[in-house]
């Protein structure tokens, strides 16, 4: 499991010109699926993202979580973070999560995410989504396990 973690002033994802998420300050996180994901996976990843200390305190120092801050969670998402590009000019995704699984583990994730934090919005898996966001810093962090 990958995620692209975003510190942002805002984000929003837009499908055929509708707002579909949107979040002021807080995290936007791209998220993709490999084969080998699971339950437990997507488990040590929330909290990983729900806990990950990327806002300033009050010494600008960045020892804040989201939840810290109440900001909000953006959640998008994304299989192209899987694939592989090693070699050639065109990237392969057969490192990446089948969709109809990915689409089951992207659901669990939003779940799993909302008990512990409810201040959480997302994408829609397989969308043509729009992605606009403010990033923050910028601060991005790629978080895998």
């Amino acid at each position: 499991m990958i995620c692209l973690l975003q510190r942002a002033k805002y984000g929003k994802v837009e499908v055929d010109g509708a707002c579909i998420g949107e979040i002021q300050q807080g995290l936007v996180v791209l998220v993709g699926f490999e084969p080998h994901d699971n339950s437990e996976k997507l488990e040590k990843m929330a909290h990983k993202l729900l806990n990950y200390r990327v806002f300033a305190d009050d010494d600008g120092k960045m020892n804040l979580n989201v939840q810290q801050i109440n900001g909000g969670v953006l959640l998008v998402p994304q299989f192209t973070l899987a694939a592989n590009t090693k070699s050639g000019l065109r990237p392969s995704f057969s490192s990446s999560a089948a969709p109809a699984q990915a689409t089951l583990w992207f659901d669990e994730f939003i779940d799993v995410v909302k008990h512990k934090y409810p201040q959480v919005q997302t994408g829609e898996f397989g969308a043509d989504m729009q992605v606009s966001l403010c990033n923050d810093g910028p601060v991005t962090f790629w978080l895998q396990n």
